[in-house]
């Protein structure tokens, strides 16, 4: 199962490189889209469960990386959640 990194731009600008134990944060993720901050925890969530799903699937065990991903853009978010607008943007996919 070949890990994916994504690249992701934060309301302040920041850039933070992403991981993913699977190819399934595409499914979810799209290079160059810009989501609505809310929008984009919640795709990030479903992409990195199914990543982690699949992950446990084939060895039988979760991911804990794709829990700890999680949880940084989540930690992220919550330091944007009442920016007006806040959008991050997907800036691409490395594999």
């Amino acid at each position: 199962m070949p890990a994916l990194h994504f690249t992701v731009r934060w309301p302040d600008g920041s850039i933070d490189r992403c991981y993913s134990p699977s190819r399934a944060v595409r499914d979810y993720l799209a290079e160059g889209e810009t989501y609505p901050l809310a929008d984009f925890v919640g795709r990030s969530r479903r992409a990195l469960q199914l990543a982690s799903d699949r992950v446990r699937m084939r060895h039988g065990f979760a991911c804990s990386n794709a829990a700890a991903q999680l949880d940084a853009i989540e930690r992220s978010a919550r330091s944007f959640r009442g920016h007006s607008g806040a959008h991050v943007t997907v800036i691409g996919f490395e594999e």
